[in-house]
């Protein structure tokens, strides 16, 4: 379907490829991994091409077409919403704008009607009777109500546009399909829906993501950008993140056989290849897993991040009690009336809106003191805060152990300091790097140092997955599951809150719900109800 060869990119003197010789084949979801900066979104930028390679090709079927979700979210600002999907099969949107314009002539003749009826027969072939209707159904599905297909694009909001950008990607079942980081502002419902879509798609989808949950469901391949190659192994990002482990641990031990190894990996395969059957994934891609060859599996040149939150002073019993908490904005109700007693222990998910959500955090913090009703912590309680927005924490052109020694309570040697920082992956000349030219991902480190730093008994959470790649997500989600103390979060990474949450908390304008449950089972009730 399509394939590329001896494609090498090189940027100086960085090799991001060299000579990759790939195929993707059609009916196969591949998830492209690899390490911040490997290359992931640059090579489906060359698959789509967009930048061409230093040399080698990338070979398309004849025929075939191929679709990718944009990324500038203002190029249709002036079209309407069911357009701008349409727009994203151009051979059809060039016969359709192209039959209308000559029905719209004036002087319409004999040589108008004969191509209008060319037009129209290849109209039909594409299926453009249906277009409208399709795209309505995408749109639908995405979550933009029908109010609003026909305004313009600029009218939505940010998380609308990227929806509509989706959609035009999905529309006219591309035969190839280029999907950059396709859960990116969409809520856990529509992130589900796009994943029973992409099951039943049959032709080839090529995506990046860093959530787990979304390359488990959709993908039967992972390919690997590892070492300056690019490497396909069979099976979901689970699958090749497990095998990838065991594979590290084995070759750290020397004195292990050969023998010993190949049947520890077929013992795994076996074990993985009965729960997959229990997945979301179609029972037919389990057998993908059988073709799967031990000698194939190596460890990564990946780092993980050391997240260890530890607490200073183990908390009470009293924890966190709200009585009727309510929030306004605009003379409106974001939250109202939260009733909540947090248990020693208790992880709480926070669903809702996220402004309502983010609101609710700040109240907590002390960062907002416009509230109605109250809340009261605990005399033992010591909190750590990670917002979603945190630029205001780094306008300084300090470097990072200045930046990181202003929250250190107590040690201040450097030592100290430069440690939490090694464990979030800055060492060496990066900790002298000036804290305002930070990239998005290592400000989020930056600030997992600080609460790993403040010894916290009580974590509090906002969106902490966003900016981070895939090593540091799975080592945030394992410190998490293991910190002894109290959290209480909001994320949309459905892996991340699965494997934390014991508890939910959907927080609304008019109410609230209380559910002691894991995610799963809170998503199962509400589905249940609706």
């Amino acid at each position: 379907m399509i394939s590329t060869q001896n494609v090498s990119l090189q940027y100086g003197k960085r090799v991001l490829f060299d000579e990759v010789n790939i195929k993707f084949t059609s009916g196969n979801c591949y998830g492209i991994i690899g390490a911040n900066g490997a290359g992931k979104s640059t090579f489906l930028k060359i698959l789509s091409g967009e930048i061409a390679p230093n040399s080698g090709s990338v070979n398309i079927e004849p025929g075939k077409r191929m679709a990718i979700l944009k990324q500038n979210h203002f190029e249709y600002n002036d079209i309407p919403v069911l357009d701008a999907v349409m727009m994203g099969h151009t051979q059809l949107w060039k016969v359709k704008e192209e039959k209308d314009a000559i029905y719209a002539k004036p002087d319409f003749n004999e040589e108008d009607g004969h191509r209008a009826s060319e037009l129209e027969a290849e109209f039909a072939d594409m299926d453009g009777w249906n277009a409208e209707s399709d795209a309505a159904a995408l749109l639908s599905g995405l979550g933009i109500t029908e109010d609003k297909h026909y305004i313009h694009v600029k009218n939505l909001n940010g998380s609308e546009k990227v929806r509509v950008l989706l959609a035009q990607a999905l529309f006219g079942n591309p035969d190839i399909l280029i999907l950059d980081e396709p859960t990116n502002d969409l809520d856990i419902e529509t992130v589900s829906w796009l994943e029973d879509y992409l099951l039943d798609f049959k032709n080839t989808v090529i995506v990046v993501s860093h959530d787990r949950h979304f390359l488990d469901t959709v993908c039967t391949h992972i390919a690997d950008i590892d070492f300056g190659a690019i490497k396909i192994f069979t099976g979901n990002y689970s699958f090749w993140y497990e095998s990838s482990q065991l594979a590290l641990s084995q070759r750290s031990a020397a004195n292990k056989k050969a023998e010993e190894k190949k049947k520890e990996l077929e013992e795994f395969i076996a074990r993985f290849s009965a729960n997959a059957a229990k997945s979301k994934q179609a029972t037919s891609r389990k057998k993908l897993l059988d073709k799967i060859n031990v000698e194939d599996i190596q460890a990564s040149s990946r780092k993980y991040p050391a997240i260890i939150f530890t607490q200073n002073r183990e908390a009470g019993d009293q924890i966190l009690e709200m009585n009727k908490l309510s929030k306004k904005r605009n003379g409106e109700y974001l939250f109202k009336d939260l009733e909540l007693f947090v248990n020693k222990g208790d992880k709480i998910m926070v669903t809702g809106n996220s402004l309502a959500i983010t609101s609710l955090f700040e109240v907590l913090m002390g960062e907002d003191e416009e509230y109605e009703g109250s809340f009261k912590f605990g005399q033992t309680i010591t909190t750590a805060y990670l917002p979603n927005e945190n630029s205001e924490y780094f306008n300084s052109d300090e470097n990072l152990i200045d930046w990181l020694r202003q929250y250190s309570e107590g040690e201040k040697d450097e030592v100290y300091i430069r440690g939490f920082l090694g464990k979030m992956l800055f060492s060496g000349q990066e900790t002298l790097k000036k804290c305002n030219v930070l990239s998005g991902g290592e400000k989020v480190r930056c600030m997992v140092s600080r609460m790993m730093l403040q010894g916290a008994n009580l974590l509090i959470l906002d969106e902490p997955t966003n900016h981070l790649d895939l090593e540091s997500i799975q080592a945030f989600n394992k410190a998490l599951i293991n910190f002894p103390g109290t959290v209480i979060f909001t994320s949309h990474d459905h892996t991340f809150v699965q494997t934390i949450a014991n508890r939910v908390l959907e927080i609304r304008s008019d109410g609230f719900k209380d559910t002691l449950s894991s995610f799963d089972e809170y998503l199962e009730k509400k589905h249940a109800l609706s």
